[in-house]
């Protein structure tokens, strides 16, 4: 098991200098904003993809995972999502998802974080899934050829929020390189006990994001330590699972003090490691 600090708390800054100071923390890797103001594939040339291979190496840091979940580029947090009724703006998130794996590939990375389709709104749950699962088998293809998996990130208030709800879209949508990317804070959120959630949903887990969430479970990110999770029972459901992969802290609020935020998670969560 693997610490690792996402980039998308480090949104005032460069990718450049979000990877420096994850690296000079002491975390083992960093996970990968691939949106604006970071790695928007658009923005990730050879040469530039080539400098920040060089600089992970120097920093001896592993790419824990690249995160497409938002498209702030084009859009905001959710939109363009994969479930839009404009087929144009769908096609805007394959186009981009295309484009995420490619560079993932160049850059070396194994797994790609996506949305759960996006808000539900007005649509019909039935329509919704096969929406998103129409658009996931236009990029799966691609994705396997270049042997990276892509990760359902079940979240509050979203298409897919539950880990139930997950296991069944992954289920009916059955491609080897499609599992759940398992945001622990976000399965406290939906009522769900996280280590049980790690203990039944292993065989479907890609990769892991941590981070609290208060007692009255709303859904804002927190420092580990912070809120009300049972990280004790966390890391003892991961160990006895064995759980082998990345463990990415994922503190997006903290964008004004995220050195400090990732300086005081790597602090708390050491002493289970």
């Amino acid at each position: 098991m693997k610490l690792a600090f996402s980039t998308n708390a480090y949104k005032k800054t460069s990718l450049e200098s979000a990877i420096d100071s994850i690296g000079a923390l002491g975390y083992a890797g960093v996970e990968i904003m691939a949106d604006v103001p970071h790695a928007l594939p658009a923005h990730m040339p050879a040469q530039r993809i080539s400098a920040v291979k060089a600089q992970l190496e120097k920093l001896r840091l592993g790419i824990s995972n690249v995160n497409a979940f938002t498209l702030f580029a084009v859009g905001d947090t959710y939109h363009p999502t994969w479930i839009e009724d404009d087929a144009a703006k769908r096609q805007q998130r394959i186009a981009h998802t295309r484009q995420c794996i490619e560079m993932t590939a160049a850059l070396g990375g194994k797994t790609i974080s996506l949305q759960p389709g996006g808000p539900l709104g007005t649509l019909d749950r039935s329509t919704a899934l096969d929406r998103y699962a129409a658009g996931l088998h236009e990029v799966l293809p691609l994705a396997q050829s270049h042997g990276i998996t892509l990760m359902v990130e079940p979240e509050p208030g979203l298409v897919i929020q539950t880990s139930t709800e997950c296991r069944e879209f992954l289920n009916i949508a059955a491609h080897p390189n499609l599992k759940m990317n398992c945001d622990l804070g976000h399965f406290f959120c939906v009522e769900e006990d996280p280590a049980r959630v790690l203990l039944e949903c292993r065989d479907i887990i890609a990769h892991v994001h941590i981070e609290d969430i208060r007692g009255d479970r709303v859904h804002q990110h927190l420092i580990p330590g912070k809120g009300a999770m049972d990280f004790a029972g966390i890391f003892k459901a991961l160990g006895d699972i064995n759980y082998a992969g990345w463990l990415t802290v994922e503190l997006y609020p903290y964008e004004t003090t995220a050195e400090e935020a990732a300086r005081q998670a790597l602090a708390y969560l050491e002493k289970f490691m």
